[in-house]
Protein backbone atom coordinates (compact mmCIF):
# COMPACT_ATOMS: atom_id res chain seq x y z
CA UNK A 1 0.00 0.00 0.00
CA UNK A 2 1.39 3.38 -1.03
CA UNK A 3 1.29 5.63 2.05
CA UNK A 4 0.80 8.65 -0.21
CA UNK A 5 -2.60 7.46 -1.40
CA UNK A 6 -5.53 8.12 0.90
CA UNK A 7 -8.80 6.50 -0.17
CA UNK A 8 -10.31 5.38 -3.47
CA UNK A 9 -10.57 8.88 -4.95
CA UNK A 10 -6.81 9.50 -4.74
CA UNK A 11 -6.00 6.01 -5.97
CA UNK A 12 -8.22 6.51 -9.00
CA UNK A 13 -6.78 9.97 -9.66
CA UNK A 14 -3.29 8.47 -9.57
CA UNK A 15 -4.35 5.74 -11.98
CA UNK A 16 -6.08 8.14 -14.37
CA UNK A 17 -3.16 10.48 -15.09
CA UNK A 18 -1.05 7.40 -15.88
CA UNK A 19 -3.78 6.00 -18.16
CA UNK A 20 -4.14 9.38 -19.84
CA UNK A 21 -0.43 9.56 -20.70
CA UNK A 22 -0.47 5.97 -21.93
CA UNK A 23 -3.50 6.37 -24.20
CA UNK A 24 -2.29 9.79 -25.39
CA UNK A 25 1.01 8.20 -26.36
CA UNK A 26 -0.89 5.58 -28.40
CA UNK A 27 -2.89 8.33 -30.10
CA UNK A 28 0.30 10.25 -30.92
CA UNK A 29 1.75 7.14 -32.54
CA UNK A 30 -1.43 6.92 -34.61
CA UNK A 31 -1.22 10.59 -35.61
CA UNK A 32 2.46 10.20 -36.55
CA UNK A 33 1.55 7.29 -38.83
CA UNK A 34 -1.41 8.97 -40.51
CA UNK A 35 -0.42 12.63 -40.70
CA UNK A 36 2.44 14.33 -42.52
CA UNK A 37 5.02 15.99 -40.27
CA UNK A 38 3.15 15.48 -37.00
CA UNK A 39 5.24 16.89 -34.14
CA UNK A 40 4.46 16.14 -30.51
CA UNK A 41 4.15 19.04 -28.10
CA UNK A 42 5.72 16.85 -25.39
CA UNK A 43 9.54 16.84 -25.27
CA UNK A 44 10.80 13.49 -26.56
CA UNK A 45 12.35 12.34 -23.28
CA UNK A 46 9.03 12.97 -21.51
CA UNK A 47 6.84 10.95 -23.88
CA UNK A 48 5.48 7.79 -22.26
CA UNK A 49 7.32 5.45 -24.61
CA UNK A 50 10.65 7.04 -23.71
CA UNK A 51 10.47 6.95 -19.91
CA UNK A 52 7.75 4.55 -18.80
CA UNK A 53 8.75 1.39 -20.64
CA UNK A 54 10.73 -1.18 -18.67
CA UNK A 55 12.93 -3.26 -20.98
CA UNK A 56 14.05 -5.40 -18.01
CA UNK A 57 17.64 -4.29 -18.51
CA UNK A 58 17.93 -2.56 -15.14
CA UNK A 59 17.76 0.91 -16.68
CA UNK A 60 14.09 1.73 -16.02
CA UNK A 61 13.56 4.46 -13.44
CA UNK A 62 12.21 3.23 -10.13
CA UNK A 63 12.20 4.13 -6.43
CA UNK A 64 13.34 7.63 -5.49
CA UNK A 65 14.75 8.23 -8.98
CA UNK A 66 11.30 7.67 -10.51
CA UNK A 67 9.57 9.89 -7.96
CA UNK A 68 12.09 12.68 -8.56
CA UNK A 69 11.59 12.38 -12.32
CA UNK A 70 7.78 12.45 -12.09
CA UNK A 71 7.57 15.30 -9.59
CA UNK A 72 10.39 17.54 -10.75
CA UNK A 73 10.72 16.82 -14.47
CA UNK A 74 7.56 15.27 -15.93
CA UNK A 75 4.86 17.19 -14.05
CA UNK A 76 6.81 20.44 -14.07
CA UNK A 77 7.31 20.31 -17.84
CA UNK A 78 3.74 19.27 -18.67
CA UNK A 79 2.31 22.08 -16.54
CA UNK A 80 4.55 24.59 -18.35
CA UNK A 81 4.19 23.47 -21.97
CA UNK A 82 4.22 26.42 -24.34
CA UNK A 83 0.79 27.00 -25.88
CA UNK A 84 -1.02 29.91 -27.51
CA UNK A 85 -4.29 30.60 -29.30
CA UNK A 86 -2.99 28.79 -32.39
CA UNK A 87 -2.09 25.57 -30.58
CA UNK A 88 -4.41 22.72 -31.68
CA UNK A 89 -6.77 21.57 -28.95
CA UNK A 90 -5.40 18.03 -28.90
CA UNK A 91 -1.95 19.44 -28.08
CA UNK A 92 -2.92 22.19 -25.64
CA UNK A 93 -5.03 19.65 -23.76
CA UNK A 94 -1.85 18.24 -22.17
CA UNK A 95 -0.97 21.39 -20.27
CA UNK A 96 -4.60 22.04 -19.37
CA UNK A 97 -5.09 18.50 -18.09
CA UNK A 98 -2.07 18.64 -15.79
CA UNK A 99 -2.56 22.19 -14.50
CA UNK A 100 -4.09 21.06 -11.21
CA UNK A 101 -3.27 17.35 -11.17
CA UNK A 102 -0.90 15.92 -8.57
CA UNK A 103 1.24 12.82 -8.13
CA UNK A 104 0.25 11.43 -4.75
CA UNK A 105 2.53 8.40 -4.82
CA UNK A 106 5.35 8.34 -2.28
CA UNK A 107 6.55 4.84 -3.06
CA UNK A 108 8.55 4.80 -6.28
CA UNK A 109 8.81 1.01 -6.33
CA UNK A 110 5.04 0.54 -6.21
CA UNK A 111 4.64 3.30 -8.79
CA UNK A 112 6.98 1.42 -11.13
CA UNK A 113 4.89 -1.74 -10.68
CA UNK A 114 1.70 0.15 -11.60
CA UNK A 115 3.38 1.77 -14.63
CA UNK A 116 4.55 -1.63 -15.86
CA UNK A 117 1.02 -3.04 -15.65
CA UNK A 118 -0.46 -0.09 -17.53
CA UNK A 119 2.28 -0.22 -20.16
CA UNK A 120 1.32 -3.81 -20.99
CA UNK A 121 -2.03 -2.55 -22.31
CA UNK A 122 -1.91 -2.13 -26.09
CA UNK A 123 -3.87 1.04 -26.75
CA UNK A 124 -2.52 1.23 -30.29
CA UNK A 125 -4.94 -1.59 -31.15
CA UNK A 126 -8.38 -0.12 -31.89
CA UNK A 127 -10.29 -3.11 -30.52
CA UNK A 128 -8.27 -3.29 -27.28
CA UNK A 129 -8.64 0.45 -26.73
CA UNK A 130 -12.41 0.17 -27.07
CA UNK A 131 -12.60 -2.85 -24.79
CA UNK A 132 -10.64 -0.96 -22.18
CA UNK A 133 -12.95 2.01 -22.75
CA UNK A 134 -15.72 -0.15 -21.33
CA UNK A 135 -13.51 -1.10 -18.38
CA UNK A 136 -12.68 2.57 -17.87
CA UNK A 137 -16.36 3.39 -17.53
CA UNK A 138 -16.61 0.75 -14.81
CA UNK A 139 -13.73 2.53 -13.06
CA UNK A 140 -15.73 5.75 -13.25
CA UNK A 141 -18.66 3.97 -11.66
CA UNK A 142 -16.49 3.26 -8.62
CA UNK A 143 -16.50 7.02 -8.05
CA UNK A 144 -20.05 6.70 -6.80
CA UNK A 145 -18.59 5.11 -3.68
CA UNK A 146 -15.46 7.28 -3.51
CA UNK A 147 -16.61 10.06 -1.23
CA UNK A 148 -17.47 13.39 -2.85
CA UNK A 149 -16.06 12.20 -6.17
CA UNK A 150 -19.40 10.51 -6.76
CA UNK A 151 -20.82 13.85 -7.87
CA UNK A 152 -18.88 13.49 -11.13
CA UNK A 153 -20.63 10.30 -12.23
CA UNK A 154 -24.16 9.91 -13.58
CA UNK A 155 -25.23 6.25 -14.00
CA UNK A 156 -24.82 5.00 -17.57
CA UNK A 157 -28.42 3.78 -17.71
CA UNK A 158 -29.52 7.38 -17.16
CA UNK A 159 -27.11 8.95 -19.67
CA UNK A 160 -28.05 6.35 -22.32
CA UNK A 161 -31.76 6.89 -21.70
CA UNK A 162 -31.48 10.66 -22.00
CA UNK A 163 -29.42 10.39 -25.18
CA UNK A 164 -32.04 8.08 -26.70
CA UNK A 165 -34.85 10.46 -25.77
CA UNK A 166 -33.19 13.43 -27.50
CA UNK A 167 -32.26 11.22 -30.48
CA UNK A 168 -29.43 13.47 -31.80
CA UNK A 169 -28.50 13.26 -35.47
CA UNK A 170 -25.11 13.49 -37.15
CA UNK A 171 -24.49 17.15 -37.89
CA UNK A 172 -26.31 18.40 -34.79
CA UNK A 173 -24.18 20.00 -32.08
CA UNK A 174 -24.34 18.50 -28.58
CA UNK A 175 -23.21 20.17 -25.36
CA UNK A 176 -22.81 19.49 -21.66
CA UNK A 177 -21.87 22.61 -19.68
CA UNK A 178 -20.88 20.68 -16.54
CA UNK A 179 -19.67 17.49 -18.18
CA UNK A 180 -17.92 15.77 -15.27
CA UNK A 181 -16.45 12.50 -16.55
CA UNK A 182 -18.19 12.86 -19.92
CA UNK A 183 -20.94 10.29 -19.41
CA UNK A 184 -23.67 12.14 -21.32
CA UNK A 185 -21.30 12.97 -24.17
CA UNK A 186 -20.08 9.38 -24.55
CA UNK A 187 -23.67 8.12 -24.51
CA UNK A 188 -24.50 10.54 -27.34
CA UNK A 189 -21.39 9.46 -29.26
CA UNK A 190 -22.22 5.76 -28.91
CA UNK A 191 -25.70 6.44 -30.25
CA UNK A 192 -24.45 8.48 -33.20
CA UNK A 193 -21.64 6.06 -34.09
CA UNK A 194 -24.26 3.53 -35.19
CA UNK A 195 -25.04 5.80 -38.16
CA UNK A 196 -21.52 7.14 -38.77
CA UNK A 197 -20.71 5.05 -41.82
CA UNK A 198 -17.90 7.14 -43.32
CA UNK A 199 -14.75 8.89 -42.14
CA UNK A 200 -16.46 12.20 -42.86
CA UNK A 201 -19.46 11.23 -40.70
CA UNK A 202 -17.15 10.44 -37.79
CA UNK A 203 -15.26 13.72 -38.15
CA UNK A 204 -18.55 15.65 -38.13
CA UNK A 205 -19.76 13.60 -35.16
CA UNK A 206 -16.69 14.22 -32.99
CA UNK A 207 -16.48 17.90 -33.94
CA UNK A 208 -20.06 18.33 -32.75
CA UNK A 209 -19.30 17.21 -29.16
CA UNK A 210 -18.66 20.05 -26.70
CA UNK A 211 -18.11 20.02 -22.95
CA UNK A 212 -17.03 22.27 -20.08
CA UNK A 213 -15.82 21.11 -16.67
CA UNK A 214 -14.43 23.35 -13.94
CA UNK A 215 -12.84 20.75 -11.64
CA UNK A 216 -9.44 19.29 -12.55
CA UNK A 217 -9.98 15.64 -11.64
CA UNK A 218 -13.25 15.06 -13.54
CA UNK A 219 -11.81 17.12 -16.42
CA UNK A 220 -8.89 14.70 -16.71
CA UNK A 221 -11.31 11.78 -16.41
CA UNK A 222 -13.42 13.23 -19.22
CA UNK A 223 -10.69 13.85 -21.78
CA UNK A 224 -9.27 10.39 -21.08
CA UNK A 225 -12.78 9.05 -21.70
CA UNK A 226 -12.92 10.95 -25.00
CA UNK A 227 -9.60 9.47 -26.15
CA UNK A 228 -10.77 5.93 -25.33
CA UNK A 229 -13.79 6.62 -27.54
CA UNK A 230 -11.58 7.90 -30.38
CA UNK A 231 -12.77 11.50 -30.14
CA UNK A 232 -9.59 13.30 -31.20
CA UNK A 233 -11.32 16.68 -31.54
CA UNK A 234 -11.32 17.03 -27.74
CA UNK A 235 -13.57 20.09 -27.57
CA UNK A 236 -13.64 19.73 -23.79
CA UNK A 237 -12.72 22.89 -21.90
CA UNK A 238 -11.39 23.36 -18.39
CA UNK A 239 -13.51 26.31 -17.33
CA UNK A 240 -16.45 27.47 -15.24
CA UNK A 241 -19.61 27.90 -17.33
CA UNK A 242 -21.11 30.37 -14.89
CA UNK A 243 -18.14 32.74 -15.05
CA UNK A 244 -19.20 34.04 -18.47
CA UNK A 245 -21.84 36.73 -18.93
CA UNK A 246 -24.78 35.14 -20.72
CA UNK A 247 -25.42 38.42 -22.59
CA UNK A 248 -22.18 37.83 -24.51
CA UNK A 249 -23.35 34.62 -26.18
CA UNK A 250 -23.92 34.83 -29.92
CA UNK A 251 -25.47 32.43 -32.41
CA UNK A 252 -22.10 30.69 -32.72
CA UNK A 253 -22.34 29.75 -29.03
CA UNK A 254 -25.66 27.93 -29.39
CA UNK A 255 -26.25 24.18 -29.69
CA UNK A 256 -28.89 21.88 -31.12
CA UNK A 257 -28.89 19.57 -28.10
CA UNK A 258 -28.05 20.11 -24.43
CA UNK A 259 -27.60 16.85 -22.59
CA UNK A 260 -26.48 17.23 -18.98
CA UNK A 261 -26.96 16.86 -15.26
CA UNK A 262 -26.92 20.47 -14.03
CA UNK A 263 -25.08 20.76 -10.68
CA UNK A 264 -27.49 21.25 -7.81
CA UNK A 265 -27.18 21.95 -4.13
CA UNK A 266 -24.56 24.67 -4.59
CA UNK A 267 -24.67 28.42 -4.04
CA UNK A 268 -23.04 31.11 -6.18
CA UNK A 269 -21.50 34.37 -5.07
CA UNK A 270 -22.88 37.74 -6.15
CA UNK A 271 -20.17 38.33 -8.77
CA UNK A 272 -21.34 35.19 -10.60
CA UNK A 273 -25.00 36.20 -10.32
CA UNK A 274 -24.20 39.46 -12.08
CA UNK A 275 -23.47 37.44 -15.24
CA UNK A 276 -27.25 37.07 -15.59
CA UNK A 277 -30.10 39.56 -16.15
CA UNK A 278 -31.71 40.72 -12.91
CA UNK A 279 -34.85 38.65 -13.48
CA UNK A 280 -32.79 35.44 -13.79
CA UNK A 281 -30.39 35.95 -10.90
CA UNK A 282 -30.33 33.34 -8.19
CA UNK A 283 -27.91 32.08 -5.59
CA UNK A 284 -28.80 28.50 -6.60
CA UNK A 285 -26.25 26.92 -8.93
CA UNK A 286 -28.92 24.78 -10.59
CA UNK A 287 -31.12 27.79 -11.40
CA UNK A 288 -28.23 29.60 -13.11
CA UNK A 289 -27.36 26.55 -15.21
CA UNK A 290 -30.96 26.35 -16.41
CA UNK A 291 -30.62 29.97 -17.54
CA UNK A 292 -27.37 29.19 -19.36
CA UNK A 293 -29.10 26.31 -21.14
CA UNK A 294 -31.89 28.60 -22.30
CA UNK A 295 -29.37 31.09 -23.66
CA UNK A 296 -27.30 28.46 -25.43
CA UNK A 297 -30.00 26.42 -27.12
CA UNK A 298 -30.74 27.42 -30.69
CA UNK A 299 -34.48 27.25 -30.13
CA UNK A 300 -36.74 26.20 -27.27
CA UNK A 301 -39.79 23.99 -27.69
CA UNK A 302 -42.48 22.43 -25.54
CA UNK A 303 -42.88 18.78 -24.61
CA UNK A 304 -44.93 16.87 -27.25
CA UNK A 305 -47.93 15.00 -25.88
CA UNK A 306 -46.51 11.73 -27.24
CA UNK A 307 -43.63 12.07 -24.80
CA UNK A 308 -45.67 12.21 -21.61
CA UNK A 309 -44.78 8.66 -20.61
CA UNK A 310 -41.06 9.38 -20.93
CA UNK A 311 -41.59 12.66 -19.11
CA UNK A 312 -43.25 10.85 -16.20
CA UNK A 313 -40.29 8.49 -15.94
CA UNK A 314 -37.78 11.31 -15.95
CA UNK A 315 -39.70 13.02 -13.16
CA UNK A 316 -38.56 10.14 -10.97
CA UNK A 317 -34.92 11.07 -11.69
CA UNK A 318 -34.38 14.36 -9.84
CA UNK A 319 -32.48 17.18 -11.48
CA UNK A 320 -31.45 15.46 -14.73
CA UNK A 321 -32.14 17.40 -17.85
CA UNK A 322 -32.27 16.63 -21.55
CA UNK A 323 -33.20 19.13 -24.23
CA UNK A 324 -33.38 19.16 -28.01
CA UNK A 325 -34.35 22.00 -30.27
CA UNK A 326 -36.07 20.51 -33.33
CA UNK A 327 -39.77 20.00 -34.09
CA UNK A 328 -39.86 16.65 -32.27
CA UNK A 329 -37.80 17.86 -29.37
CA UNK A 330 -38.12 16.80 -25.80
CA UNK A 331 -37.53 18.88 -22.74
CA UNK A 332 -37.44 17.36 -19.29
CA UNK A 333 -37.16 19.57 -16.26
CA UNK A 334 -38.37 17.74 -13.13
Amino acid sequence: MDKGLNGDAQRIEQLVWLLFLKVYDAKETEWENTETNYISSIPEHLRWKNWAKDYKDGKAKTGDELLDFVNNSLFKALKELSIDENTPMRKSIIRTAFTDVNNYSKDGILLREVINIIDELDFEEYSERHVFGEIYESILKILQDAGTSGQFYTPRAVTDFMAQMTNPQIGETIADFACGTGGFLTSAMRLLEKNANTVSDKEILYDSIYGIEKKPFPYLLCITNMLFHDNDSLRIYYDNTLEKNVRDYTERDRFDVVLMNPPFGGNEKESVQRNFPAELRSSETYDLFISVIMYRLKRMVAVPSSSQMAFSLVQKIPKWLSIKNCSQSLIYIP
